[in-house]
């Protein structure tokens, strides 16, 4: 099994990864790390010699700076001499037995591609992808499309059957999606492994990672119109292509002019973009693509596609109040069982998100004019309305999804308007959370998926689990403010002290007076 590593002027970022390399339960006699280091001028190089001069598995080529790591990974699958190859970045890391479970699987399931469970750390991952294992998943049948980083294992043979490589050249955004959607259209088995996390994805504090700089919307647009090249030159027209295509519609172009992400961008920028994605929408996209986005996404991509960039500034301040508010209704623990209700809303600067009643359909109540009834119409949203609980490990930043029970209730508010307010039971079982692997400080949070938003909000509520399976210990953050308060302030008045102390000794050193 080969691991690719692309490395640019890494600095100390790298070594978050090399522990978790040297700290995998394969055996290092069953896999290689290769890092291609694309002409870094810092001691990147240096460093990956060392390790590669002490490690026999872990290997190191240099060559000449491309500025992309789509060069570097293609020399990595070149030079691979294991079945599976595994790509990582320089500055994410792997769980302790990540290279043994996917492994494990790809032989089991004689898959082509497998999709390790991600958390993510400053990055957003995908959810809903990973709620169960899936040992057979397609495009069709599961959310792959909402995976396109290239962070996954692939049957080597399999790229060089099919020709899979990173687009080369000058640099280029969204090189993986195109590589990566490619592979699952081609791939005869494609496995997800969610109950264990494979794969920690961060952002570095420098935005030292190369993505992390302002795209420029020609450029970026051109490279989604190849992904969705690929995409119809596998599919054929119909409801399949447009749930693939609506995969970009939604996170590449209508999230980009919503809510802070638009309002914090310049503005000559944002027309730029307004002006790409609405050459996109019109040139490319059935009107089923569209239509398929829940209703608040409708309404953008109309704006967008109309070119009313004013319309959509005043949506996205208006939706930079919209919060989740929650609150825990009850809790009740019985030995390593903990039940937790749950009730919460969406809320816009405070007040409820209102709903305006029109026969038997419901519709948003928005900050802009001149919006057709049809798109502000959330009737059949409301109904996929859902209050789901999540448990957050504190020292990993891995998410898992607690059983839940819950239901939707309108109440009355003013002017003849409404809203919602979900109730949730969630259970915590300690000898099942994280599929068994509980050790450590689970956090809690209430995830409210409406209308087209998903928000969080913590729930107060801390597990201490100091063992897998023992039960855990429940306490309430706010409690814990005022102890952490009082800690600090003891802290000061030691530190105070030991100054005055210091002082005190210092004058009376003979040599004091003569300094």
């Amino acid at each position: 099994m080969s691991v690719v590593v692309p490395a640019y002027n890494s600095g100390p970022h790298i070594e978050a990864l090399v522990a978790s390399l040297l700290r995998q339960s394969m055996p290092a006699s069953q896999f290689e790390a290769i890092f291609v280091d694309d002409g870094s001028t810092d001691g990147t190089p240096a460093r990956l010699d060392e390790l590669a001069a002490a490690y026999p598995h872990l290997r190191v080529l240099h060559i000449e700076n491309s500025g992309w790591p789509s060069r570097p990974r293609n020399l990595g699958i070149e030079d691979a001499r294991g079945e599976y190859v595994l790509f990582v970045d320089d500055d994410d890391w792997l769980g302790d037995e990540a290279l043994e479970r996917l492994h494990d699987c790809a032989r089991t399931h004689d898959a082509d591609v497998v999709v390790g469970r991600m958390a993510g750390h400053g990055r957003g991952v995908p959810r809903e992808l990973f709620r169960k294992n899936r040992f057979d998943a397609t495009l069709a049948n599961s959310p792959l499309i909402d995976s396109l980083t290239c962070h996954k294992l692939f049957r080597r043979g399999f790229l060089v059957e099919h020709g899979l490589r990173f687009p080369e050249g000058p640099p280029r955004r969204l090189e993986d999606h195109r590589m990566v959607v490619r592979a699952y259209l081609l791939s005869r088995r494609t496995c997800v492994l969610a109950d264990y996390t494979c794969y920690h994805h961060a952002r570095r504090g420098d935005a030292g990672n190369v993505t992390a700089t302002r795209l420029d919307p020609a450029e970026y647009f051109a490279s989604l119109r190849e992904a969705l090249d690929i995409v119809d030159a596998h599919t054929e027209p119909g409801p399949l292509r447009d749930r693939l295509h609506r995969r970009w519609l939604r996170n590449e172009m209508v999230n980009r002019l919503r809510g802070k992400r638009m309002l914090d961008a310049p503005d000559d920028w944002v027309a730029q973009v307004a002006r790409e994605v609405q050459g996109v929408i019109r040139e490319r996209f059935a009107p089923g693509v569209a239509a398929g986005l829940p209703p608040l996404q409708r309404v953008v991509a109309h704006l967008a596609e109309r070119g009313r960039v004013a319309d959509l500034r005043r949506l996205a301040d208006w939706e930079t109040g919209i919060r989740a508010a929650a609150a825990v209704d009850g809790v009740r623990q019985v030995g390593t069982t903990l039940t937790v209700g749950v009730s919460a809303r969406l809320e816009a600067a405070g007040r409820p998100v209102a709903f305006a009643a029109d026969g038997d359909r419901d519709l948003l109540v928005l900050p802009v004019d001149d919006v057709d009834v049809a798109l502000r119409d959330m009737t059949a949203a409301l109904r996929r309305s859902r209050l789901e609980v999540v448990a957050r490990r504190r020292e990993t930043q891995e998410e898992v999804y607690l059983p839940v029970s819950s239901d939707s209730r309108w109440a009355a508010g003013p002017a003849g308007e409404r809203h919602l307010v979900h109730r949730a039971v969630a259970t915590v079982d300690a000898a099942t959370l994280n599929s068994g692997r509980a050790e450590g400080t689970w956090s809690l949070k209430a995830r409210v998926t409406s209308a087209g938003w998903t928000e969080d909000t913590g729930l107060s509520l801390l597990l201490r689990c100091a063992a897998d399976g023992a039960a855990p210990v429940v306490e309430d953050e706010r409690s814990l403010w005022p102890r952490v308060y009082r800690a600090i302030r003891r802290r000061i008045a030691r530190a105070r002290a030991g100054v005055r102390a210091a002082r005190r000794t210092d004058a009376d050193w003979p040599g004091h007076r003569a300094r």
